[in-house]
């Protein structure tokens, strides 16, 4: 596995030398300091017209399966290819942005959906206004219509998918307004967008097919924020709603979400303490499974974040944070009701780890308390390591990425305990980032003791990747 790893770094290292030698020599020599490289500046657009693109490819290898019925070995290749295009009429604004994410090497075992393959796809296309002055003087105010991307407070509940190979799309509209104190206030309703194709073999061939909007599925928030609401807090209020219903070709588990919550932040800062806390709740009906027998329930389930940082003020700025997270899971899954809290569109590699063909981790039925520890040496180097224990909150309900339940609570309520670490290098700042990152996970007894757990034992993920951005 190392010696894979190794051959692709180096063959990376060697193309973006190759390719970045003119560049950086040219740039030196204008302005005597490596300054990132624009896709608008190589193309001398015009002043109102904004155009980037990102291309990343990471490799990822897995030894030793924790998803049910799985044993053995894993491996993919993962591509994604972004450009995006803004023009300003003062304004008025139009813009898009077409994704191309495809992968290689998967096989019939590998955990291949929709998050891996879309193919030539049209991410954004808007079009949206932004004036200053609209309700008191210094505001700003700006709305979009049309397909989207949506970030919202800590990313937890509604996200553009970083690590991911695909990102969230929506259809809809979209507002921001933030005031002359930076308060703020975003709103939006939307129609989540199906990627397609969905049957895994078109995806292995990463065959090019049309998203569409679901029309049988609505998600809408409301986000508030203020900073210095509380002794240098800042403070957000939210709330997010998701219903959805059947249609012909696309069986749902019929929810009417309802998602509550608030959030207290302090930014980290050089010789400070940074605290995080984060609670919601989520009420309303859900089926357990998108089966059409599947009886509707009530549902009431929470989620709670914590976490306490602190910066130092040394050579390598090192940040030791302590944090834990907590998602309700289903008490019982013969009664009426559903416990089992559900992240909506949220993202989660920065909490639990690697996702891809790895990612056992999510805010869903989780009890996991955690360490990290931080460093950033110079504007090159930036990594961390940490550990995360992770447990069940409910012994009787799922561990939904490796798709193990023991509906007796039997196998116990441990996952087991998850070592990770990352390390980046900005081999051009601005331009080339090359990144690293391995995690083992070491079984405890639901991930060895669950019905149809994989035979397997502990694992070993690892992943190399390269972003190039302009």
């Amino acid at each position: 596995m190392c010696r894979y790893l190794l051959l692709l770094l180096v063959m990376l290292v060697t193309l973006t030398d190759m390719m970045f030698t003119k560049a950086e020599a040219r740039i030196a020599a204008q302005q005597n300091a490596l300054r990132p490289v624009r896709l608008k500046t190589i193309l001398d657009a015009p002043d109102k017209l904004n155009i980037s693109a990102a291309y990343r490819v990471r490799y990822e290898t897995l030894d030793g399966r924790f998803r049910a019925g799985q044993t053995g070995s894993d491996q993919i290749l993962v591509q994604r290819l972004l450009i995006a295009a803004e023009y300003d009429f003062g304004g008025v604004y139009i813009g898009g942005e077409l994704q191309d994410s495809r992968q290689q090497l998967a096989d019939s075992q590998t955990p291949i959906g929709t998050d891996d393959s879309n193919a030539f796809e049209i991410l954004r296309a808007y079009i949206g206004w932004r004036g200053n002055n609209a309700f008191m003087t210094g505001d700003n105010l700006d709305l979009t219509f049309g397909r989207i991307t949506i970030d919202a407070g800590s990313r937890r509940l509604a996200a553009r998918n970083g690590f991911r190979n695909t990102i969230n799309g929506f259809t809809g509209v979209h507002g921001r307004w933030t005031g002359p104190q930076g308060d703020s206030f975003q709103g939006f309703y939307t129609l989540p967008v199906a990627r397609r194709p969905t049957v895994p073999a078109a995806l292995f061939e990463n065959v090019i097919d049309t998203d569409e909007e679901n029309f049988n599925v609505r998600f809408w928030g409301l986000h508030y924020s203020r900073p210095n609401f509380f002794a240098g807090l800042t403070g957000e209020v939210f709330v997010f709603g998701l219903q959805e219903n059947d249609r012909e070709e696309l069986q749902t588990r019929d929810r009417e979400l309802y998602t509550p919550g608030f959030r207290l932040y302090k930014d980290k800062s050089i010789g400070a303490f940074d605290y995080e806390i984060e609670t919601a709740i989520q009420f309303g009906q859900a089926a357990l499974s998108s089966s059409p027998s599947a009886p509707s329930l009530d549902q009431f389930g929470y989620f709670q974040h914590l976490h306490i940082g602190y910066s130092f003020d040394n050579r390598w700025k090192t940040r030791l944070v302590v944090q834990y997270d907590y998602a309700s899971g289903d008490g019982d899954p013969t009664d009426s009701q559903n416990g089992r809290f559900e992240t909506l569109f949220g993202a989660r590699r920065f909490e639990f780890g690697p996702a891809g063909i790895f990612g056992p981790l999510s805010r869903s039925n989780i009890n996991s308390p955690g360490v990290r520890l931080e460093a950033k040496p110079n504007r090159r180097w930036q990594g961390f390591v940490g550990y995360r224990a992770a447990y069940l909150a409910s012994a009787r309900d799922a561990s939904l990425i490796s798709g193990l339940v023991d509906p007796t609570g039997n196998a116990g309520r441990s996952i087991g305990h998850q070592f990770e670490t990352r390390l980046r290098y900005n081999l051009v700042p601005g331009n080339v980032r090359l990144e690293g990152g391995a995690a083992y996970l070491v079984n405890g007894r639901f991930l060895n003791q669950a019905p149809n757990a994989s035979p397997d034992g502990d694992t070993l993920y690892a992943y190399t990747q390269m972003t190039f951005n302009f």
